[in-house]
């Protein structure tokens, strides 16, 4: 983990990384690109939305943008368990990144709703 980065920041950072390695074994070896787009695209839109926060100027901001986050880490989970149940994926690498994802979203949940109890947005 890099120094200067928060927790979920490089845990976006690293599904990120899973993502894209996802995406590029779909569309080479397995021969689908329209899930793998979705999941591409939900799947680095997390960080995307974590890093946007991190320059919020006012807590209003911060939230809305981990709330996004969230909602774009449920989006993922989504399409993770269709490429599990359409056999696109095997239920290891399944488990293994949906584990990941589960995780995320946890941090996520965690930060929004202390963010809005504190702030009583």
């Amino acid at each position: 983990m890099e120094t200067g980065k928060n927790l979920v920041e490089e845990k976006s950072i690293e599904f990120s990384v899973r993502i894209v390695n996802l995406y590029k074994y779909l569309v080479d070896i397995k021969k689908e690109t329209i899930m793998a787009k979705q999941i591409l695209r939900s799947g680095t839109s997390i960080g995307a939305n974590i890093a946007e926060a991190q320059s919020a100027a006012i807590e209003k901001d911060f939230l809305f943008k981990m709330q996004i986050a969230s909602k774009e880490c449920n989006e993922t989970k989504y399409w993770l368990l269709l490429l599990y149940r359409t056999d696109f994926i095997t239920k290891e690498e399944f488990e293994s990144i949906n584990s990941d994802c589960v995780e995320l979203l946890k941090l996520l949940k965690s930060i929004t709703k202390t963010v809005f109890i504190k702030t009583n947005i």
